[in-house]
């Protein structure tokens, strides 16, 4: 049941996505789209799996939409929204340690193929991320299209690994406490995308968030910084290397402001609005994390909490309601209660 509700708010997301970018058509939403879609298709895959057994094709459209694609591409969507901004700069750390995490998980896998393997991504992930801070410093939007580039390579690389893959018999793997699916059986080739898509995309979809709150909440800046690429180049560096805690600093110290803004009901919308997105992308990466180390209650639990956050962040974040159509309806969302509740009237 659980899964089953996971896949209906995922999958409502996807729609309301799609229908705000059939408006817009702004870049982000389309990539947030996809990514909302893979997670619907993930958790659908798990909830009919619950229902009926796990079979190869289900468990090859799990691994693809859940374990690939989502992370990467709702990470490539809050990219694209913050691509005027120096978030690039942050992008590419994530990246780099996105190649770093790549290799030491090679390094676990008992296959001769997995080094070169890892070597190999990590030093494609290094190389864009090189790139992405240059034109960062630039003051370059490219940096955003580097970034949906890679993605968009590693997703069309997954899609015949994962179709190809020889999977031996029974054809899927499920740990054994919580009955959910690991990637136990797939080539390396395939399960070394994890880790440099999801660290890449999970962080970006995290901090990223929680920047635009930055951004646009009143603050308190007790630990200056700049980003100015006109400063002395070691000044730069040493601004970049600070900003991480400088921001989380002054975040925090602004905290009380905002929430006095909030009470007095002139804090920008899209401050609660990415703290609940950025909440939405913690609670499923934590409770993973604890799945992972033996702590199994909270997995399914936490897919849906994130599922429910991230949706309700986008509806916080919709500045005109009559944007919000639902899908099937086609009518907005607003109109349709002022309808139910002049019909509860009469």
């Amino acid at each position: 049941m659980i899964s089953a509700l996971t896949t209906l708010i995922a999958a409502l997301f996807a729609a309301l996505l799609f229908n705000q970018y059939q408006r817009r058509r702004a870049a982000y939403q389309l990539a947030w789209g996809i990514g909302a879609t893979s997670f619907a298709v993930a958790a659908a895959a798990e909830a009919l799996a619950q229902w009926i057994g796990w079979s190869e094709p289900l468990y090859r459209a799990w691994y693809l939409t859940g374990a690939v694609w989502t992370a990467g591409w709702l990470g490539t969507g809050t990219v694209l929204l913050l691509s005027k901004t120096r978030f690039g700069y942050w992008y590419s750390a994530c990246l780099a340690l996105a190649g770093l995490f790549t290799i030491l998980v090679a390094r676990r896998l008992e296959d001769p193929n997995a080094g070169p393997t890892a070597l190999l991504y990590a030093i494609l992930a290094w190389s864009a991320a090189v790139s992405i801070a240059w034109f960062a410093y630039l003051g370059s939007e490219r940096w955003s299209r580097i970034a949906v580039g890679l993605v968009a390579l590693l997703s069309a690389v997954a899609l015949p690994l994962v179709v190809t893959a020889k999977l031996p018999a029974p054809g899927w793997a499920t740990d054994p406490q919580t009955g959910a699916p690991i990637a136990l059986l797939l080539p390396p080739a395939l399960r070394l995308l994890t880790p440099l898509l999801n660290i890449s995309g999970a962080f970006a979809l995290l901090t990223g968030a929680l920047f635009s709150a930055y951004v646009f909440m009143p603050k308190v800046r007790v630990l200056p910084y700049s980003s100015d690429p006109r400063q002395r180049g070691d000044e730069l560096l040493f601004n970049l290397a600070i900003a991480p805690f400088a921001i989380g600093i002054n975040f925090f110290k602004s905290l009380p402001l905002a929430f006095a803004s909030w009470r007095r009901g002139t804090l920008n919308r899209r401050v609660p609005a990415t703290l609940l997105i950025a909440l939405g992308a913690f609670v499923p990466s934590l409770t993973d994390t604890l799945n992972r180390t033996g702590s199994t209650e909270g997995y399914q639990v936490g897919k849906a909490l994130g599922a429910l956050l991230l949706l309700i962040g986008f509806l916080v974040s919709v500045d005109d309601p009559d944007e919000i159509t639902l899908p099937l309806v086609g009518v907005p969302l607003r109109a349709l209660l002022r309808r139910v509740r002049g019909e509860e009237a009469a």
